[in-house]
């Protein structure tokens, strides 16, 4: 049976959410705000989930682009949000689909079908995603953090948010630009040296052997890259 995440402040809006969503034999789960929606995704391990923007504690983008760093569940993305551009930062965050209040909810069922269909369950959010482990270090990305050797290490939220870009696409070269513009903004471009300094401050963290790093990857002139 397919679980649905609802993530909505609006007690009316959730409760005919929650009901229309059993009546159609889904599995629901309910919560108020970005932190427990994030809790519940680990622990619950829906198969999508609805999102409303306007939480109480954090935007319902900033909760998709934590979200995005260690799970791939389909997001829909249900708002009152009506700015075309708020609609385009909501998709490039990770969400798969945007509907805006009001809604009809035959429109909505079918979007949210959609979105499950396209993704397979198996890839639903699932605890032990959000831990990375290598030979050295261990990164819990849903708690934020660091362990190398059973000791805590300490990263600064520069060097977290590196981090997290870095391991978002393991496996994959991410080009110097690209990092630059994720981690200190998108006026920054060439910059290279923010890189060097703050990969260094990395390695010399979670690497056994920061000269020769065998986690955090450098392909020079390029981009960088994290390998488990």
């Amino acid at each position: 049976m397919t679980r649905v995440l609802v993530v909505d402040d609006e007690p009316r809006l959730a409760r005919l959410l929650v009901i229309n969503l059993k009546a159609r034999t889904y599995e629901v789960d309910c919560v108020h705000d970005g932190r427990a929606a994030l809790d519940a995704v680990a622990a619950r391990r829906p198969d999508a989930i609805l999102l409303d923007l306007g939480l109480p504690d954090m935007d319902g983008i900033e909760v998709i682009e934590r979200l995005r760093v260690w799970s791939q569940v389909p997001v829909l993305v249900v708002s009152a949000r009506h700015d075309s551009e708020e609609k385009i930062q909501a998709l490039d965050a990770g969400a798969d689909d945007y509907i805006t209040k009001p809604f009809s909810m035959d429109e909505l069922m079918a979007r949210l079908g959609a979105v499950v269909r396209r993704t397979p369950a198996h890839v639903a959010a699932v605890a032990n995603e959000a831990v990375v482990e290598t030979e050295e270090f261990t990164v819990d990305l849903l708690a934020k953090k660091a362990r190398r050797g059973g000791v805590t290490i300490r990263l600064t939220p520069t060097e977290w948010h590196l981090l997290e870009v870095l391991i978002r696409n393991r496996g994959k070269l991410v080009s110097q630009r690209r990092l630059l513009q994720e981690v200190w903004g998108s006026s920054y471009g060439t910059q290279t040296n923010y890189l060097r300094v703050y990969m260094a401050h990395l390695r010399r963290k979670l690497e056994a052997d920061p000269s020769h790093p065998r986690h955090l990857i450098t392909a020079p002139g390029m981009g960088y890259r994290f390998d488990a």
